[in-house]
C-alpha cells in the first residue's frame, strides 16, 4: 500500500512538472521583438493613431460628397404675431381700413394674423453638393500626408521598442552565461576543496588551507545566488519591455556567439549612409509637406467657392396641433385653393461665395504659415548636427568598448591560465592555498569585468545601429498600410 501511494505521488508530481514545462515559452531575440511589436501599448496606440489617420482621410473625402439632412418641425403659436399697415386712402389693398373708428391717413394699424393658423408642420430634405472649393482639394492632399505622418510615427515607436527589447534581452543572455560560469567555478573550487581535505587528512595541508578554500566556495555560491536574483530582475525587465505577463514563465534561448561585435561594422555602416535613412529626418520631411499644404490652404481661403443646393418637403397649418395630422376637408383642389392637407414645396439653386475683404486676416495667416515653414527649414540643419554628434559619440563609445572588451578578454584568459597552473602546483605540493584562493579571486574578478565589458560593447553596438538607422522594424512586422 505504501509503495502504491509513493508511486502515485511520484507520477502526479511528474505530470505537474511536465505541464509546467509545456507552459513555458522559449523565445529567441526575434521572437521577443515580434511579440513586443504586437503587444506593447506604445505600438498598439501608434496603430490606433494610424486608424485615426485613415478615418480622417475618409472624413475629408466625405466633405466633397452630397450632404443630405432631413428635418421635421411641428410648431404651435399660442398667440400669433399681428400684422402692421399704414393707412393710405389713395392705396387700398385687400380691404379698406377706412371704416375703422378714429383712423386717419398715415396712421399705423395692427391687424390680427388671419393669414396664418396657430399650428404648423414642416417636413423636408435639404441637399447640398460642393462643386468647387480650393481648400477642399488641399485638404485631400493634407489628409493623405497626415496618414503618412502617422505611419512614420509608428515606425519611430517600433524602433524604440526594438532597441529596448534588444538591450533587455542581451542582459538576460549575459546573466545566463554568468550563472553557467559560476556553476563551472563552483564545480572547480568544490573539486579543489575535496582535494585539499584529502591532503589535510594525509598531513599535506593544514586546516587553514581547507578553510581558505571553503571561504572561496561560499563566496562563489553567495555570488551565484545574487546573480540568480539579478537574473529574475533582468527577465522581469525584458517581460516589461515586451508587455509579456510578468507572472507567466518565459525561457530565453540564444547565444552570444551569434552577435557580431567588431570594427568591421564601420565600413558597412558608412557605405551608402544618408541622413534620410533616419526616421527623424523622414518625419521632418512629412511635417514640412504638411506646412507647405497649410500655406496653400491659407491661400485657398481667398478663392471663390461654389456649391449647389436642393430643398424638398411638405408643409401644412391647422388651428391646433391635432389638426396637422387630419386631412378630412372636403374643399375642392384648385391652383388657388385646396383642402386641408400637406402640400409639397421644392427649390434648388447655386451658391457662389466670393471672399472680398477680411480685414487683412488672411494675409497675416499666410504670413504666420510661411514663418512656421522657415522654422521647419531651420530644423534640418539642427537635426543633421544632432545626428552627426550621435554618430560620433556612439562610434567613439563603440571603439572604446571594443578595446576594453579585448583587454578584459585577454585578462580573463590569463586569469584562467594562472588559476589552472596554480591549482596544479598546489595539488603537486609545490604551491600554497593562498596562491590558489588569490588566483580564484582574480579569475572571478576578471570574468565579471569581461562580461561587464561585453554588455557595454553590446549596448554600444545597439546605439550605433540606431544612429546609423540600422534598426529596421519591417523585418519583424507585416506591412499594414
Amino acid at each position: 500500500m505504501k509503495h502504491s501511494l509513493l508511486f502515485l505521488i511520484v507520477f502526479v508530481t511528474s505530470i505537474v512538472q511536465l505541464r509546467a514545462q509545456d507552459d513555458t515559452v522559449s523565445f529567441d531575440l526575434d521572437d521577443c521583438i515580434r511579440y513586443a511589436l504586437e503587444n506593447t501599448v506604445e505600438v498598439q496606440n501608434a496603430r490606433i493613431d494610424e486608424q485615426i489617420a485613415k478615418a480622417r482621410v475618409k472624413e475629408t473625402v466625405g466633405i466633397g460628397l452630397p450632404q443630405i439632412d432631413g428635418s421635421v418641425n411641428i410648431t404651435h403659436n399660442e398667440k400669433l404675431p399681428r400684422f402692421f399697415m399704414q393707412y393710405d386712402p389713395e392705396q387700398i389693398g385687400f380691404f379698406d381700413p377706412g371704416d375703422i373708428p378714429g383712423i386717419e391717413a398715415g396712421d399705423v394699424v395692427a391687424f390680427g394674423n388671419f393669414f396664418q393658423l396657430p399650428s404648423s408642420g414642416d417636413a423636408g430634405i435639404h441637399v447640398n453638393q460642393l462643386i468647387f472649393n480650393a481648400s477642399y482639394l488641399v485638404g485631400l492632399k493634407a489628409a493623405d500626408t497626415y496618414k503618412e505622418l502617422a505611419f512614420k510615427t509608428t515606425t519611430q515607436t517600433q524602433i524604440q521598442v526594438i532597441e529596448n527589447v534588444q538591450k533587455a534581452y542581451y542582459a538576460v543572455l549575459i546573466n545566463n552565461e554568468r550563472i553557467a560560469l559560476f556553476d563551472n567555478n563552483i564545480a572547480r573550487v568544490d573539486s579543489l576543496l575535496r582535494t585539499t581535505r584529502a591532503m589535510n587528512e594525509n598531513g599535506f595541508a593544514e586546516d587553514i588551507d581547507v578553510d581558505r578554500v571553503r571561504v572561496t566556495l561560499n563566496n562563489l555560491r553567495s555570488e551565484r545566488l545574487k546573480f540568480l536574483n539579478l537574473q529574475a530582475l533582468s527577465l522581469g525587465l525584458l517581460k516589461f519591455q515586451m508587455n509579456y505577463p510578468i507572472d507567466k514563465p518565459l525561457k530565453i534561448k540564444g547565444s552570444l556567439d551569434e552577435l557580431t561585435v567588431d570594427e568591421d561594422l564601420f565600413s558597412e555602416y558608412q557605405e551608402g549612409w544618408d541622413y534620410r535613412n533616419r526616421i527623424e529626418y523622414e518625419l521632418l520631411d512629412v511635417q514640412r509637406k504638411l506646412q507647405e499644404l497649410d500655406i496653400k490652404n491659407k491661400f485657398s481661403a481667398s478663392l471663390p467657392s461654389l456649391s449647389a443646393f436642393l430643398n424638398f418637403g411638405y408643409s401644412t397649418q391647422s388651428p391646433d396641433i391635432g389638426g396637422l395630422f387630419k386631412t378630412e376637408s372636403g374643399v375642392a383642389s384648385t391652383p388657388f385653393y385646396g383642402p386641408d392637407k400637406w402640400y409639397n414645396y421644392s427649390s434648388f439653386g447655386l451658391t457662389l461665395n466670393v471672399p472680398i475683404f477680411s480685414g487683412l486676416q488672411r494675409n497675416y495667416r499666410m504670413q504666420q504659415a510661411r514663418l512656421s515653414l522657415i522654422k521647419l527649414e531651420n530644423s534640418y540643419s539642427s537635426l543633421k548636427q544632432s545626428i552627426d554628434l550621435s554618430i560620433q559619440q556612439n562610434t567613439t563609445t563603440f571603439k572604446n568598448s571594443l578595446e576594453t572588451l579585448k583587454s578584459q578578454q585577454e585578462n580573463m584568459e590569463l586569469a584562467e591560465k594562472v588559476a589552472r597552473v596554480t591549482k596544479i602546483k598546489y595539488e603537486q605540493g609545490v604551491g600554497s592555498s593562498i596562491e590558489v584562493t588569490d588566483a580564484e579571486s582574480s579569475l572571478r574578478e576578471a570574468q565579471v569585468n569581461y562580461y561587464n565589458a561585453l554588455y557595454d560593447a553590446i549596448l554600444a553596438k545597439i546605439d550605433l545601429d540606431k544612429a546609423y538607422a540600422r534598426i529596421d522594424p519591417s523585418q519583424y512586422v507585416t506591412d499594414t498600410k
